[in-house]
C-alpha cells in the first residue's frame, strides 16, 4: 500500500498539467467565441474534463504530500487552491452549459467568471512552483538591489578567501562552512522560509535539524542528511539544493563532508580541526600568468604609437582589456641602440619587447631599465653578452628573457639570480654551457637550453 501511495503521488507533476491545459484551452476558446457563441457545448465539455482531471490532480497531490514528507504548512495553500480550482472547473462547466442549478449566478457575466478562474489557476500554479523551485525561483537571477526594491529578502553572498600564508588560521565554520551554506542553502532554509522545517542560518538551527530529525552526524558524513542530500544525483527529487538553484561546487561539497567527518566543529581554525591543505586549494586566489602586469595604466598616446610605427617598429595592444603594449622590431632588423630613444614615449605601456635579430648591444640593456612594466624581453640573435644584464634587476615585473642565439656568456648567468620575479631564461645556442646549471634561485628561475631530441621511431627509417 505504501508503495502504491508513493507511486500515485509521484504521478502528480504529470497529471497536474492536464487540468491546466484544459482550463487554458477553455478560456482561449471562450474568448475566441465571445461574439458568435458557436462552441459553447465544446467549451462546457472542456471545463467538465478540466474538473475531472483536477480532482485526480488533487488526489495524487495529496498522496505525494503524505509519501514525500512535505510539511503541511509548505503545501496547504497549494492544496486548498487546487481543490478550489477543481470546484470552479465544474462551476464553469455548469455556467457555460446553462444548467438551471446555477440560476442564482445567472446575472453574473461569464467574463467575470473567466477572470476569477484565470486568477485562481495562476495562484494555484504559483504555489505549486514555490514548492518545487522555491519562492524566489523567478527573481533569483536578479541583482540583490533589485530584489530588495521588490520587497524580497536578500542573502548577501559571502566570499571565501584563503591564502598560502594564513590558510591554517582561517575559522573552519565562520570563514568556510557558513559561507557555503549561506550562499547555496539559506535562501530556502531561513526564518522566513523553513523548507522541511530546517533552518541553516546559524549553529543552533543546524544542530536542531528539521522535521525528519538531525542533519549532522559527527564523524559520519555518509549518514548525515545534510551531506547526503548534496551528493544525490541532480535528477533525484531529494537532491539539495533543488534543480534551478545555484549548486555548490564539488570542492565545497567535499569540504562540507570533511567538516562533518572532523566532528563538525563550529569553533576553531582549520589547524585545530586537523584538516588537510588539499581540501582548501580551490579557495586560494588564482594567480594569472599573463605577460603583462596585473594593474591598470593610462592609455598610450595614439600619436606616439603612430610615430614609432612609421619607423618600421610594430606596436600592438596585448589585449582588448588592457592598455599594455607589445612592441616588436621583427620588421626592422636594422634597429640599433640609437633607435631606442624613440620608444621612450611608450615606456610605461610596453610590457612585451621583441628586439630579436637586431643590431642592439650591451649598451642598450642598461637603458631598458627605464621600462618599469617590462614583462617579456626578447634579445635573441643579437650581440648581447650579458656584461650589463644586472641593470635589469630593477624591473620588478620581468618574467622572461630570451637570449637564444646571442653572445651571452656563462660567467654572467649568476647575475640573473637577483631578478625579483624572473621565471624563465632561454639560452639555446649561446656561450653558456648546456650541461651546466638548469635553474637559479632554488629552482624559481628555469633555464632552458633547448636543443631537444625526440627518440627515434620505426617510421623514421622508412624510405618513400
Amino acid at each position: 500500500m505504501e508503495i502504491l501511495k508513493q507511486l500515485l503521488g509521484r504521478l502528480h507533476p504529470l497529471i497536474v498539467h492536464l487540468p491546466i491545459g484544459f482550463i487554458i484551452l477553455g478560456l482561449l476558446l471562450q474568448w475566441h467565441d465571445r461574439k458568435k457563441k458557436e462552441f459553447q457545448k465544446v467549451i462546457a465539455l472542456i471545463y467538465r474534463w478540466a474538473g475531472i482531471s483536477a480532482v485526480f490532480a488533487c488526489i495524487t497531490g495529496y498522496l505525494q504530500y503524505l509519501g514525500e514528507g512535505y510539511a503541511f504548512d509548505t503545501i496547504k495553500w497549494h492544496l486548498w487552491a487546487g481543490i478550489a480550482t477543481a470546484l470552479f472547473s465544474f462551476l464553469m462547466y455548469a455556467k457555460v452549459a446553462g444548467l438551471k442549478a446555477l440560476d442564482t449566478f445567472k446575472k453574473i457575466p461569464v467574463a467575470a467568471f473567466s477572470i476569477v478562474f484565470f486568477m485562481l489557476l495562476s495562484y494555484t500554479g504559483h504555489q505549486g512552483a514555490n514548492i518545487t523551485h522555491g519562492e524566489e525561483y523567478l527573481i533569483e537571477p536578479l541583482p540583490n538591489n533589485i530584489k530588495s526594491a521588490l520587497g524580497f529578502e536578500t542573502f548577501e553572498e559571502k566570499e571565501i578567501a584563503l591564502n598560502e600564508a594564513t590558510w591554517e588560521e582561517a575559522l573552519i565554520y565562520e570563514d568556510l562552512i557558513h559561507p557555503i551554506l549561506n550562499n547555496k542553502c539559506v535562501s530556502c532554509h531561513n526564518p522566513k522560509k523553513t523548507k522541511g522545517g530546517l533552518l541553516l542560518h546559524n549553529q543552533d538551527a543546524i544542530l536542531k535539524g528539521g522535521e525528519n530529525g538531525e542533519v549532522l552526524l559527527a564523524q559520519n558524513s555518509g549518514k548525515s542528511e545534510l551531506y547526503h542530500r548534496m551528493t544525490l544525483p541532480m535528477e533525484d527529487d531529494d537532491h539539495m539544493p533543488p534543480d534551478g538553484k545555484t549548486q555548490p561546487t564539488k570542492e565545497e561539497i567535499k569540504l562540507v563532508g570533511a567538516w562533518i567527518d572532523a566532528g563538525h566543529p563550529f569553533v576553531g581554525s582549520i589547524k585545530d580541526a586537523g584538516m588537510e591543505k588539499k581540501l582548501f586549494l580551490s579557495f586560494f586566489p588564482t594567480e594569472h600568468d599573463y605577460d603583462y602586469p596585473d594593474k591598470e595604466i593610462a592609455e598610450a598616446s595614439k600619436d606616439s604609437i603612430k610615430a614609432i610605427e612609421k619607423t618600421g617598429v610594430h606596436v600592438d595592444f596585448i589585449s582588448k582589456s588592457s592598455n599594455f603594449l607589445s612592441v616588436s622590431a621583427i620588421n626592422k632588423p636594422s634597429f640599433q641602440d640609437s633607435d631606442f630613444e624613440g620608444l621612450l614615449s611608450l615606456k610605461n605601456n610596453i610590457a612585451r619587447l621583441d628586439l630579436g635579430g637586431t643590431q642592439v648591444t650591451d649598451a642598450l640593456v642598461e637603458k631598458l631599465a627605464q621600462f618599469p612594466n617590462l614583462t617579456v624581453l626578447k634579445l635573441d640573435n643579437t650581440a648581447i653578452t650579458g656584461s650589463t644584464i644586472e641593470a635589469l634587476a630593477s624591473l620588478e615585473h620581468l618574467k622572461s628573457i630570451n637570449l637564444t642565439g646571442s653572445q651571452f656568456e656563462a660567467v654572467h648567468l649568476e647575475k640573473l639570480s637577483n631578478f625579483p620575479n624572473l621565471q624563465k631564461i632561454f639560452l639555446y645556442r649561446t656561450k653558456a654551457d648546456a650541461k651546466g646549471i638548469e635553474s637559479l634561485k632554488d629552482g624559481q628561475i628555469k633555464i632552458n637550453f633547448g636543443n631537444y631530441e625526440l627518440p627515434p621511431i620505426t617510421s623514421d627509417s622508412i624510405v618513400y
